[in-house]
């Protein structure tokens, strides 16, 4: 048979002190003297006592909901920034309640509803899909990874920096032609810096380079074919030449190696392949990728430490919010693997 659910008035009579006593006692210990604070810890001990967290959330507002929103899952990177973040609960103990947004901007609006009704106390954005501006409106903390974020905090990586390293290993490997592939991408967009300091570096160094900017799909069939597609006219355009593919990250990049695959049954000398993100599919590929490290765990370790601090800023009686959004770029890292000669 079940046990009886100690309730605040069965502690309140055990201990001898009011249930005002002992609703402070859960909601703002600080307020009580410290043998207080101990002789009610001893009750509850006793008592067999398990808290309440749904009641606790009625009573303070403060649910220890963290609402997540990425685009896709289909891409390793975001697969693996959500398993990131979600090892944060060890350190912080804060529940995540995660959506997907592959509906449209009425549908993720939706999902932003859903989470205020489970008062989420703060959010981490990776969509493209809503404006900084309406995200700001909601009047939570918000932190935004690799997407337009003017009115709230973001952590992204140094884009730039990690489009020229690309770039200048595959001039360093004296490829005959460089290829970037990626979808078409805003300029306010931090992404959108891989295809600026691919084209800046390409032409600083005088060598032939194509933008391919076609890839698109809303699930990981409809990439692979349309990456079919673009491997087909690189393969046939450029042949004889030793090219140097630069693809935009590693899902991408391991699609286009196996294409390569497909038809060589090997990498020919004649194909360089760099990916972006060092997400696990770039070291699980046929041959492991080359590719750009994001610093996938720096990333969620740095958003978690920026969301929680703004929160707990929030729990205060005055809290003192923020003048301006703090963003943060982490430096990318150069992995070297066998797709480009390593």
């Amino acid at each position: 048979m079940a046990k009886k659910q100690v309730t605040f008035a069965d502690i309140a009579e055990y201990t001898g002190f009011s249930k005002t006593t002992i609703s402070r006692y859960f909601n703002h210990p600080d307020s009580l003297t410290l043998e207080n604070q101990e002789k009610i810890a001893k009750a509850l001990d006793e008592l067999g006592y398990r808290k309440n967290k749904l009641a606790r959330v009625l009573a303070n507002g403060k649910s220890e909901f963290v609402g997540i929103i990425v685009p896709n899952l289909y891409l390793h990177y975001y697969s693996e920034m959500l398993t990131q973040l979600l090892r944060s609960y060890s350190d912080y103990h804060y529940k995540f309640l995660v959506f997907v947004s592959d509906g449209g901007p009425e549908k993720e609006m939706q999902y932003l509803d859903e989470l205020m009704a489970y008062k989420i106390e703060g959010l981490i954005i990776l969509s493209h899909t809503l404006s900084s501006e309406k995200l700001a409106s909601y009047n939570i903390p918000v932190i935004a990874i690799e997407r337009e974020a003017e009115h709230i905090c973001s952590v992204t990586t140094d884009n730039y920096m990690g489009g020229m390293q690309a770039t200048s290993l595959l001039i360093r490997n004296q490829c005959d032609v460089l290829i970037h592939i990626n979808v078409h991408v805003p300029e306010n967009i931090p992404a959108y810096d891989r295809i600026r300091a691919f084209e800046e570096t390409c032409r600083e160094y005088h060598v032939p380079y194509e933008l391919n900017l076609n890839v698109s799909g809303d699930s990981y069939q409809e990439l692979f074919e349309q990456m079919r597609v673009i491997f087909q006219d690189i393969d046939s355009k450029y042949s004889g030449q030793k090219k140097g593919i630069f693809l935009s990250n590693d899902t991408y990049a391991n699609i286009f190696l196996n294409l390569i695959f497909q038809k060589y049954n090997c990498l020919p000398d004649e194909y360089q392949i760099i990916g972006f993100d060092n997400s696990p599919i770039a070291a699980e590929s046929i041959i492991p990728i080359t590719t750009i490290g994001q610093q996938i765990d720096v990333i969620a370790q740095t958003t978690m430490e920026l969301l929680v601090e703004q929160m707990n800023e929030m729990k205060k009686r005055k809290p003192a919010l923020l003048q301006k959004p703090i963003h943060k770029k982490i430096t990318p890292v150069l992995i070297r693997r066998q797709t480009t000669g390593e």
